[in-house]
């Protein structure tokens, strides 16, 4: 029986593209999405993959939709976690709200879907839950206190949920993304992108495809002596 998978922030971007590598490897993928039903809909048409609507952010409805998703397709062996918002801005101009909506989404969004599964994969004796994090977690970056803050706790929640699912063949990985070609960084205004593709020492932006592979790997059954890892894809804009 295949495996699966869902993928928050899964009909979009770089969440698009894993849900796409995951239905490739064998997996059943439910994609969540949080706002634009329109959106939506062409992705499950385009794609065949179903998708599911609501806010990582929300404990109880994070519990209520991985139960929908476990009646219509099955217990869940993978979880990916993708989604996220930015509210960029210097902390003099950021307001409590902005702080609260990027932790509670991209941090809080992380608990919320483990909570809610993690007991059943432990059961089971198999799980792969797979963080997205960023390379600005792990550099930090001007104008985003909020988000590297958030991106940074995923990658110790990542260490420590990986010791408690060791022994019960649940893995638990982070992928730091570096600068990918995706439409938030296409909005990017072209002498900024300039800038920062200069320091990239690939000398390009990064493709959504490739985070993708980083993932399937780490979702599969040959991953299953890596845990507690962070895979950085940045074409060598931090390296430690």
């Amino acid at each position: 029986m295949a495996r699966v998978a869902i993928v928050t922030g899964g009909t979009r971007g770089i969440g698009e593209a894993i849900s796409l590598a995951l239905k490739d490897a064998g997996m059943t993928v439910a994609a969540n999405y949080a706002g634009n039903d329109e959106k939506a809909r062409a992705f499950t048409e385009r794609t065949g993959i179903k998708a599911y609507k609501w806010d990582v952010g929300d404990f109880e409805a994070c519990a209520a939709g991985v139960a929908q998703v476990e009646a219509d397709l099955g217990p869940v062996d993978v979880v990916v976690n993708n989604a996220g918002v930015t509210r960029d801005g210097t902390i003099l101009k950021m307001s409590r709200d902005m702080w609260e909506d990027v932790i509670r989404i991209n941090l809080g969004g992380c608990f919320n879907m483990a909570h809610a599964t993690f007991p059943g994969m432990r059961s089971r004796k198999w799980g792969r839950i797979v963080n997205i994090g960023s390379i600005n977690g792990q550099s930090g970056q001007y104008g985003q206190v909020n988000y590297a803050a958030a991106k940074s706790g995923i990658h110790g929640f990542t260490k420590a949920l990986a010791q408690e699912g060791a022994r019960a063949g649940v893995t638990v990985n982070a992928i730091a993304p570096g600068y990918i070609d995706t439409d938030m960084v296409a909005a990017v205004p072209a002498d900024v992108l300039e800038k920062i593709v200069a320091k990239i020492p690939v000398g390009r932006l990064g493709q959504a495809s490739e985070i993708a592979r980083g993932v399937t790997f780490l979702c599969s059954e040959e991953a299953g002596f890596v845990t507690g890892s962070t895979l950085s894809i940045n074409g060598g804009q931090h390296m430690y």
